[in-house]
Formats: structure tokens, C-alpha cells, sequence
């Protein structure tokens, strides 16, 4: 049988995990379910599961656990000799984009994001102006990660007649 399945995690790769986790944990409330902690390419049950996952062409990584207020979770990484991309919204490329947190105080947040390093791609934006009173903007954390801020939920937004 075909039914929804729910969303577990997101994984996201920084230069610095230590900022990752001040910047998600202070800005965006998530919280930690596990501290910063060193992975290593070894016999052990995590490392053969990371090589599966890596190859065995790595030493080691750094690996933080956090949550969001809806329990989803958020796996962040710091591998060493890490590479920031030249261009890091290649939208036009297959995969991965953005994802997207939502806040009433859609102005708050982005205040607060270009306050601890991140980035405002774009004016925020109403997305059905003199409809829906639903705003949206692309923002990025101090890493460049791209993300999406929603006032209201996606299922508000989208459908027809939930206003």
C-alpha cells in the first residue's frame, strides 16, 4: 500500500560544525540531540557504516545531531578539506537545492540571520498578493546553504481555499 511517507532528516555539509551548530541551535532554535563528535574510518559499526555511504577514500569527519521544533532532524558534517562550491544555487542542475523552515516573523528571522553571517538572496516576497497575506524569501546560512522562509505552512499555501 502507497501512503505518505514522513520526512526524518536533512543532511547538510559546513566548514566549520562548531559555527553550524551556534548558528542552527541560537538563530533557528533547533536543538542538539548530539554534540559535535568525531567520526573515523574504522572497524567499528559507524565507521563501516560511513564507508559504505563515503567509499574509503577519508580518515575521518566531524558529525552534530539537532532537531527542529517538528522533530525533523538535521545532520551536520565538517569534513576535512571541505570545498565550497564556486556557484552554490545551481537550481538548474538536478538535486537538492534548498529546503525550507517556516516563521510568522519572517523579518525577524532574516534579521536575525544576516545578524550571526547568513545572507538575504531577494526582497522578501508575498506569494499571492492581494490574496493571501503568505510571504517568502531565499536566505543563506554563514556556510552558503541555501534556504526558504514560509510564513505559513505549505499546505496553507498551496491549496485552494485554506485562508
Amino acid at each position: 500500500m502507497t501512503y505518505p511517507r514522513n520526512f526524518s532528516h536533512i543532511g547538510l555539509s559546513v566548514p566549520d560544525l562548531d559555527r553550524a551548530v551556534a548558528f542552527y541551535t541560537e538563530v533557528l532554535g533547533w536543538y542538539t540531540i548530539m554534540e559535535p563528535s568525531p567520526v573515523y574510518n574504522d572497524d567499528t559499526a559507524i565507521g563501516q557504516m560511513c564507508r559504505d555511504v563515503f567509499g574509503n577514500d577519508w580518515e575521518q569527519f566531524r558529525i552534530a545531531h539537532l532537531s527542529t521544533g517538528d522533530k525533523i532532524g538535521v545532520e551536520l558534517f565538517e569534513f576535512p578539506q571541505n570545498e565550497k562550491p564556486s556557484n552554490n544555487f545551481e537550481y538548474w542542475k538536478t538535486g537538492i537545492f534548498h529546503f525550507c523552515v517556516q516563521d510568522p516573523d519572517i523579518e525577524g528571522l532574516v534579521e536575525k540571520i544576516k545578524q550571526y553571517g547568513g545572507k538575504q538572496r531577494m526582497p522578501i516576497r508575498e506569494y499571492y498578493p492581494d490574496d493571501k497575506p503568505y510571504k517568502m524569501v531565499y536566505v543563506e546560512d554563514p556556510f552558503g546553504n541555501i534556504f526558504e522562509i514560509y510564513t505559513h505552512s505549505y499546505e496553507m499555501t498551496y491549496s485552494q481555499g485554506a485562508y
